[in-house]
């Protein structure tokens, strides 16, 4: 029973990996240019964004396998979960956590600059050189990247040899839980100390992108939208288009065979007529390609169903609001309780030993862990949510240094130097999403999932009482617990232990990624708080070509969130087939009668 047991945990896993694989593959085609795509750096960027999303998937694996040697009804552990079984469980889960945070490790520092450097050398060398231009840009790559090999080499140097904090005072120090997060060898000191610095630098993006992308990213699908379908801009485009054409073949006959040229207010007049002839032009070409005009019956069966789920948008933006002041609520309760309960405080990076105040979303997965896969799946929701809200906040505030905007993340428009950088980022972003997960948002869950142990006073056999008729007596789980039958049945997971041996080994790491945790909370605050109040507008004359295009492509995907554009839409006709003479379209799909 418990190998079947096990052998399920692990293929749901599976079923997971290859889910993430494909969210990954969809990520990197959206977003990247199709005129700069290139193979390699797509491949680099699918692999090292499933090898991330794999990492912090696995949480609720090792709460599964390590909930599995317990009863949660009897609070005392299974027949086959001798202390020999649970080793063996705990060794495997270890090995996979080593070589997924050393992946990531790998990938991040080394792998991706090398692709980064790579497509920058891709210009430089001459591609009729034949055999040699390959190991040219290699050599090149590898020249720049060197710098990267330094670093990791001198950051597990240090990790190796730095001293722990291990004379520290205080009665928690007695507990058999925190003697466990001391005790390490040199290579897990090195490993810890590379994966504490590595959070701390992705908590900074952390605070700046996946906060304000948690706050923009349901209202992106909330607040409405022009009501204009593709066939109703079509329809008024062309009218629109016409009437300027006409407009300037009417200045250029008033004004042939005038000596000196047109006028001032004439030539002015003009030149605006033709930047917005180029306009209508292109909005024209954009809702041809939105009713799939010219393509296959299968892509235009596609586009009628897009329409017809377009109004869930707003129904999945609403849950998504919920959802992100839960969580923003959830976070706020254990970001207080830490700081109030935590029995060792900054000491040891504000381990909370157990839940002192009701918090619901760690409540509602504590509930779910006892039936597996109900987790697994709301912690796959979540980590997408917080996954997605990282997008959305690279992509609204663009990849910058300080308040330089060095590349933009935009559908079809990115560039390979900036999806690599993207991806380093979000590889960062995604280890703080993990302790994050396991710290603030569910700690009780992810430390003990739904374990319990039968409370007695004492080791002798004859005085222990049958929790089976006394369940008042069972408790759940805690590291602060000091009773011998907890320490017998409870088995923290294995990502607990590896963090908390971050935060208490390295107490500067924890109470730094504790701290931040508040600022994550007021970034979010300020941004959801403002977005609710303040519409972001764009100005058409300082827009560049691309930026047109994608203020009338966002017109045109955004038009669904009204059900009388969507109901156009499927049928393929405008409500109002023709637009009345005299009246021009502006660039937001509006009407102007001053003609």
């Amino acid at each position: 029973m418990a190998l079947i047991q096990t052998a399920f945990i692990w293929v749901a896993y599976a079923v997971a990996l290859v889910l993430v694989a494909l969210i990954a593959a969809i990520f990197t085609y959206t977003y990247q240019t199709p005129r700069d795509r290139s193979a390699l750096v797509s491949t680099v960027t699918i692999i090292t964004l499933t090898s991330l999303l794999a990492t912090v998937l696995l949480l609720p694996v090792d709460i599964a396998l390590v909930s599995s040697t317990a009863s949660t009804k009897l609070g005392a552990k299974k027949e086959w979960a001798t202390p020999e079984a649970v080793e063996n469980i705990l060794y495997t889960l270890k090995i996979v956590y080593y070589a997924l945070y050393s992946l990531d490790a790998v990938l991040c520092l080394l792998v991706v600059p090398f692709t980064y450097f790579y497509y920058e050398e891709y210009d430089e060398v001459d591609e009729e050189e034949g055999s040699t231009s390959f190991s040219q840009k290699a050599f090149g790559a590898l020249k720049y990247t060197s710098i990267f090999i330094v670093l990791v080499v001198i950051l597990f140097v240090v990790g190796f040899f730095v001293p722990v904090a291990k004379n520290r005072k205080g009665a928690h120090m007695d507990l058999d839980y925190f003697k466990r997060l001391l005790a390490e060898n040199g290579g897990e000191r090195a490993l810890t100390f590379s994966l504490g610095l590595l959070i701390c630098l992705g908590t900074l993006l952390y605070i700046l992108y996946t906060a304000a992308g948690l706050a923009l990213l349901p209202i992106s699908f909330v607040k409405s939208a022009p009501s204009i379908s593709a066939p109703q801009l079509s329809e008024t485009t062309a009218t629109a288009l016409e009437q300027n054409l006409e407009r300037q073949r009417q200045l250029d006959g008033r004004n042939t065979g005038r000596q000196g040229g047109l006028p001032a207010k004439d030539q002015r007049e003009l030149e605006a007529l033709k930047r917005e002839e180029r306009t209508l032009v292109r909005r024209e070409r954009l809702a041809a390609e939105a009713r799939g005009d010219g393509k296959s019956f299968i892509v235009r069966v596609w586009t009628k169903i897009c329409a017809i789920f377009r109004p869930l948008k707003l129904i999945g933006g609403v849950l998504l609001l919920l959802l992100g002041i839960i969580i923003w609520v959830s976070m706020l309760i254990t970001g207080i309780d830490k700081a109030k309960n935590s029995v060792c405080k900054e000491g040891c990076g504000y381990i909370l030993g157990n839940i002192n105040i009701f918090q619901p979303v760690n409540y509602v997965f504590v509930q779910a862990s006892r039936v597996f896969p109900i987790d697994y799946v709301l912690m796959a929701l979540l980590v997408l949510q917080f996954f997605s809200s990282s997008v959305a906040g690279i992509a609204t505030i663009g990849i910058r240094f300080l308040w330089i905007k060095l590349f933009e993340i935009r559908k079809g428009h990115t560039s390979p130097q900036a999806l690599l950088l993207a991806t380093v980022m979000l590889t960062l972003m995604m280890l703080a999403i993990n302790y994050s997960l396991v710290m603030i948002v569910a700690p009780q869950y992810a430390i003990y999932g739904a374990q319990t142990f039968c409370s007695y006073p004492t080791r002798h056999p004859d005085d222990q009482p049958d929790c089976s008729k006394h369940p008042e007596l069972v408790k759940p789980c805690s590291a602060n617990s000091e009773e011998y039958a907890s320490r017998n049945v409870c088995t923290p997971s294995v990502v607990s232990t590896f963090l908390n041996r971050v935060t208490l080994n390295f107490p500067v790491f924890g109470a730094l990624a504790f701290w931040a945790q508040f600022a994550f909370l007021a970034v979010f605050l300020i941004v959801f708080l403002t977005s609710l109040f303040r519409t972001p507008k764009l100005d058409i004359s300082q827009l560049d070509e691309d930026a047109e295009a994608d203020e009338e492509e966002g017109l045109l995907a955004s038009t669904g969130r009204r059900f009388g554009a969507t109901w156009q839409d499927i049928r393929g006709k405008p409500k109002n087939p023709s637009t009345p003479a005299g009246r021009s379209v502006r660039g937001d799909g509006s009407h102007d009668d001053s003609q």
